[in-house]
């Protein structure tokens, strides 16, 4: 495998000043980076809990706490 250095060559790249620099309204020369490694950005529409997973969260909740009551209830009476 041979290394190839990302960094561009001023005296074969257009667009660059002497330094590598780039002058103003020109475009810079691309990375050679991996563009396919950027951040996914999450879906904007995606908002929150809807009510169906809600409903049967909370009833589980409610059935669950319904029998801890009946149980203690049973160790008392």
């Amino acid at each position: 495998m041979t290394y190839v250095n990302p960094d561009p060559e001023p005296d074969r790249t257009t667009g660059l000043e002497p330094g590598g620099g780039v002058p103003p309204g020109e475009t810079p020369p691309a990375e050679s980076s991996m563009p396919e490694a950027a951040i996914r950005q999450p879906d904007s529409n995606a908002r929150g809990w809807s009510k169906a997973p809600m409903t049967v969260i909370v009833l589980c909740l409610v059935v669950l706490a319904a029998f801890f009551l009946a149980y203690a209830l049973a160790l008392i009476f």
